[in-house]
């Protein structure tokens, strides 16, 4: 059986650009796509912890520093917002004890504070 799972998130980066013109997506920096491990046109959720707003998209590799709703997500994002990106991924049921979906955690500046595997003790 498959469930689907957290594969990556990263946690509290601030929206730098929106815009409206744009056919679509999310536009972020290579550095963070590295970090997360999140590939071009990978959907993606987006969690808007400034407003409550909850919307899928997917990625496109953008300038440095970047996180640039594209499309109508522009409308549902201000610049300085905090979100959350996260994918998710199927995997085997069996092979759930021993996957850990990739944290990276960002701080002020949108500088990458940590990247983790995470693991969580049941």
């Amino acid at each position: 059986m498959l469930v689907e799972v957290l594969k990556c998130k990263i946690h509290r980066i601030a929206v730098t650009d929106a815009d409206l013109h744009y056919e679509g997506s999310i536009s972020l920096g290579r550095e963070y796509m590295e970090c997360a491990q999140l590939r071009a046109y990978e959907k993606v959720d987006i969690y808007n912890i400034s407003n409550g707003e909850r919307f899928s998209t997917y990625v496109i590799p953008g300038n440095s520093g970047q996180v640039c709703l594209n499309g109508a997500a522009a409308w549902k994002v201000r610049v300085g917002d905090k979100i959350i990106i996260a994918s998710y991924a199927w995997i085997e049921r069996e092979n759930m004890e021993t996957h850990h979906p990739r944290v990276v955690l960002i701080g002020d500046g949108n500088q990458v504070k940590s990247v983790s595997d995470a693991s969580m003790t049941t």
